[in-house]
């Protein structure tokens, strides 16, 4: 691992992770919290996340994205659409070791950045495509898509319905007007053969206070 962020005397004060935080982990825990300490320092720094977020690292942005691993299979091949700051990719990551993740990210900054947090974490199952999701067509193919706020649905079944493998599916973080978006996309479900949307609320067994929201559709 580098010396970022560990060593540095000027780390914020990060969100104490909930109580049930580092069973959930299990075993990964210690890197979930040194990558915890990544998004607090170079993630505000390369500007990947913004300084108020520090004080709901975990429940908003950590937490909230690895419940989208408990619907994850060890064979599964994600492909984690406008990775970002590698949410949900990299939770996923730790808590599921045996899958293989793609973080898919057009952004050069934010490629070189996910490239140092991936290496530094010493995590194995991640690869990182520079590149626009919809530009991987006969290249990639993946059991699942993950997405957490990239468009609307309709926008992401469009990009990534050609990228999915029959029986694959589109796992997506959506807030509380999804049920609007969902309405707006009927047609595009009808159109691409996939399966009528299914709406989880999941709160990390208890722990987290505002549940995540996770639709699921699925490539017939």
């Amino acid at each position: 691992m580098t010396d970022l962020p560990t060593g540095r005397s000027d780390l914020p004060e990060i969100e104490t992770p909930p109580a049930g935080t580092e069973a959930y982990f299990g075993a990964a825990f210690p890197v979930a919290q040194r990558y915890a300490e990544h998004l607090a320092t170079t993630g505000i720094e390369w500007g990947l996340i913004g300084p108020r977020e520090v004080d709901r690292l975990w429940t908003r942005h950590i937490l909230n994205c690895a419940v989208v691993a408990e619907f994850i299979g060890d064979d599964d091949v994600i492909g984690d659409v406008g990775s970002g700051a590698g949410l949900p990719g990299i939770p996923i990551a730790l808590l599921r070791p045996e899958a293989k993740i793609v973080l898919i990210e057009p952004m050069e900054r934010r490629v070189e950045w996910l490239t140092m947090v991936v290496e530094d974490l010493g995590l194995k199952n991640v690869r990182i495509v520079r590149a626009r999701v919809e530009e991987l067509v006969d290249e990639e193919m993946f059991t699942v898509i993950t997405a957490r706020a990239v468009k609307a649905m309709t926008t992401l079944i469009e990009w990534t319905r050609d990228v999915i493998s029959p029986g694959g599916r589109i796992l997506a973080l959506k807030g509380a007007s999804v049920e609007g978006e969902l309405v707006k996309a009927k047609k595009l479900l009808k159109r691409y053969r996939l399966s009528a949307p299914k709406i989880y609320v999941v709160d990390a067994g208890g722990i987290l206070e505002v549940p995540s929201r996770v639709v699921e559709i699925v490539k017939k």
